[in-house]
């Protein structure tokens, strides 16, 4: 699983939010010492498609509220390529 990055808008900050986006969501819960929280739930993998997305559209939308008040998720939108079976999602990112 892969999540890209899509801003509609950009300033001097988009790099370090980018690069602090990256970490959020590359970082599995439960892995910071100190933060427990911090990082994505990957045990959606598990589950059917329609209940990944759901999950997943969901956990990036209330980690990136909680741990990046910069900016807000617009929308999450879906790549999938039939002969791989992988499905990537896009973060649409606006800066508040």
């Amino acid at each position: 699983m892969e999540v890209a990055l899509d801003f509609l808008n950009e300033t001097k900050e988009l790099e370090n939010i980018a690069a602090c986006l990256r970490v959020l969501y590359s970082t599995p819960i439960g892995s910071v010492a100190l933060d427990r929280d911090f990082g994505l739930d990957w045990s959606f993998l598990d589950l059917p498609l329609p209940a990944a997305r759901a999950r997943l559209e969901s956990e990036l939308i209330q980690k990136t509220r909680k741990y990046e008040p910069r900016v807000q998720v617009q929308e999450v939108q879906w790549e999938f390529d039939g002969k791989s079976g992988k499905m990537k999602a896009k973060a649409v990112i606006r800066i508040v």
